[in-house]
């Protein structure tokens, strides 16, 4: 079945504004910015991961930026990635342009409900809770002296 991108969206909106109104969740806001919806859920290892929802009108994609192009042992942390990518079912593991490290997901427009939209986020959450330090470690200088 197709929808029209603002008939997803609008569905998106509806089932994302469910989950800010739970105090129980870890999604604190969401907004439409140039015909996607930007959530913003809080982390433990970070402040916060925005989440990028992008309805088409068979599938929505979802985009979570991890972290920038590693400045060190690149190849460690492309691997580290591919690994990871063994153990998720909705998220994986991908590269932007740039290089950096993104998670992503694609859901089909007639499985979004509230139940597959909790656990695209759910699995976004736990990836960047389990893989961001370590990667950051791997790719990165350390600050301390």
């Amino acid at each position: 079945m197709t929808a029209s991108r603002s008939d997803v969206r609008g569905r998106l909106v509806d089932l994302i504004d469910g989950f800010i109104a739970d105090p129980e969740s870890d999604v604190e806001y969401r907004e439409v910015v140039e015909g996607r919806v930007a959530v913003r859920m809080r982390q433990q290892v970070r402040e916060a991961t925005t989440v990028w929802c992008d309805p088409g009108e068979r599938t929505v994609v979802f985009e979570a930026y991890l972290l920038p192009a590693p400045v060190l042992d690149t190849e460690a942390v492309y691997r580290h990635c591919l690994v990871r990518n063994a153990g998720t079912w909705l998220v994986h593991y991908a590269l932007a342009k740039d290089g950096g490290v993104m998670l992503r997901a694609r859901v089909d427009v007639d499985h979004l409900d509230q139940e597959r939209l909790s656990y695209v986020l759910a699995e976004i959450w736990d990836q960047v809770e389990r893989s961001f330090l370590p990667l950051r470690r791997l790719g990165f200088p350390t600050r301390e002296k």
